[in-house]
């Protein structure tokens, strides 16, 4: 089984396509709030292997490290993502078969997915293709409402991808969701027909980033990692009915009502202070989790990753 150490300082790591930043900048070791930057600003942050690499390395260690409470995904220069490198071009693997082949772009979405700590994404510029679908199942989107936002798969004679067709209807709805696929068409951020993917639209893309850092901020200092987790997966991986949510709620709470946390948020509440949150998602959930059918996305076999 492969083991992944966490390095104490993400600069230790060779990343070729992106860089890794703290927040507050130029700290030694890794911070509450991390930076994820695409950085191929000469290329408009095109979705290339390397980078997909890269940032689902990343995204993997952010998960298992407890040190890090948010991750903020921005990109460098002008563009978040262009979308995919079509000057490398889409292809098949020699001698892939069909049942085989991993859309880059999902494998990225798979990790932001399974990442246990929220992920936010500062879209300060264009957003195309895999650039947008990327942010799907992000937990919050703060984008300038100059920036460009397009599902473009149609006038690519492609499809959707990086898991998008479960992420994006729900998110805005069947209708607003076809539109776009149907169109292909290029809208800016502040448009009715993607503006509730949007937590907020900034009138200029400067402010993005800065915006995006403080709430992310206000997350690691304020809320629980542990409870922000599982009502992410509530939702996501809801079980169906009502009454089902009702069982799974029940049984949530109750393995919650001794934890570290729970205590911790009761008693700053009462002494009126601003609570320390210790409570790892590595080690302090509730015995019921995972209560989804994990599956397997890996081609071949698929590595453990634990924190030496």
């Amino acid at each position: 089984m492969s083991r992944v150490s966490i390095p104490r300082s993400y600069s230790e790591i060779p990343f070729q396509n992106v860089r890794i930043l703290t927040h507050p900048p130029n700290q030694p070791t890794a911070t509450k709030v991390m930076i994820l930057e695409m950085n191929r600003p000469e290329k408009s942050n095109a979705f290339t292997e390397g980078l997909e690499n890269d940032m689902v390395n990343a995204i993997r260690l952010f998960d298992l490290d407890d040190r890090v409470k948010v991750v903020v995904v921005s990109g460098a220069g002008r563009m978040f993502c262009a979308g995919a490198d079509l000057d490398v071009g889409l292809h098949r693997a020699e001698g892939e078969r069909s049942k085989d082949h991993r859309d880059g772009g999902g494998r990225l979405t798979v990790a932001i997915h399974r990442c246990r700590k929220p992920v936010i994404a500062a879209i300060h510029g264009s957003a195309v293709g895999v650039g947008m679908t990327m942010t799907l199942p992000m937990a919050i989107r703060v984008a300038s409402a100059t920036a460009k936002v397009g599902f473009v798969f149609a006038r690519r004679g492609v499809v959707m991808e990086a898991c998008s067709s479960f992420f994006l209807p729900r998110l805005i709805g069947f209708s607003k969701a076809l539109y776009l696929t149907t169109t292909g068409t290029i809208v800016t951020a502040d448009s009715p027909a993607v503006r509730d993917l949007f937590a907020e639209v900034l009138p200029t893309p400067a402010e993005v980033l800065p915006r995006a850092l403080e709430i992310a901020t206000e997350v690691a200092q304020n809320t629980s990692s542990v409870s922000t987790y599982l009502m992410k997966e509530m939702m996501w991986r809801n079980p169906g009915s009502a009454e089902a949510t009702h069982l799974l709620d029940s049984e949530i709470m109750y393995q919650l009502y001794d934890k570290k946390d729970k205590v911790e948020g009761i008693a700053s509440f009462l002494e009126k202070r601003a609570p320390k949150f210790e409570g790892s998602v590595l080690h302090d959930v509730p015995d019921c989790v995972p209560w989804w059918p994990r599956i397997d996305v890996e081609k071949s076999h698929k590595p453990t990753l634990e924190k030496l």
